[in-house]
């Protein structure tokens, strides 16, 4: 009998990954609400918690969120190979759409039709924003510490002083710093 959640072969991994690329309209950081729903949900094969994990990294890594993500989970499933498999099947799509469209998209910009679909897709990512949001909130804030060093982080964005990578140094940081003090409050009780 066939199992979907057992098939982790490279070409499962290659068209999950490839369908994934196909809907990521807006950029690597609406892939969460999509790796969920693909790989937690839907295959089975990572957890939420996992994906969450491999996205926060991928922000913090130079390059493609979207690309590291897809590298860290494709790795994870089949090693090397899914690596590989994860990271074609999400860049090819988009890949292919700027060959198709690049000569097509001076002609037609300019359509009011054109601008609306763009309109359109800017309320689609925005609403997938949301949802990576809702995702990594449920998985980072979990108690009163976390939640204040998430206000912290808002106040020094909104206020415009300070460079997104400062803050993410920051909360990295702080983070390391806390795991240390948890671990040493353990190793002496």
């Amino acid at each position: 009998m066939y199992n979907k959640f057992m098939d982790k072969s490279f070409f499962s991994i290659f068209k999950v990954f490839f369908k994934i690329g196909a809907l990521l309209l807006g950029g690597g950081y609406v892939i969460l609400p999509l790796l969920t729903s693909e790989l937690a949900q839907k295959k089975g094969w990572l957890t939420s918690d996992e994906l969450c994990e491999y996205y926060a990294i991928s922000t913090s890594l130079p390059g493609i969120v979207a690309a590291n993500v897809a590298i860290f989970t494709g790795r994870k499933l089949l090693g090397t190979k899914g690596a590989i498999a994860a990271i074609v099947g999400v860049t090819l799509p988009a890949f292919v759409a700027i060959i198709l469209l690049a000569s097509v998209l001076t002609e037609i910009v300019h359509f009011k039709s054109v601008n609306y679909i763009f309109w359109g897709v800017g309320i689609g990512v925005i609403t997938l924003l949301f949802l990576a949001v809702k995702e990594m909130w449920h998985s980072c804030i979990t108690d009163k510490w976390t939640s204040a060093i998430y206000i912290v982080c808002l106040l020094l964005a909104l206020s415009g002083k300070f460079s997104p990578a400062i803050i993410v140094i920051f909360s990295i940081l702080v983070g390391l710093i806390t795991q240390f003090i948890k671990s040493r409050r353990i190793k002496n009780d």
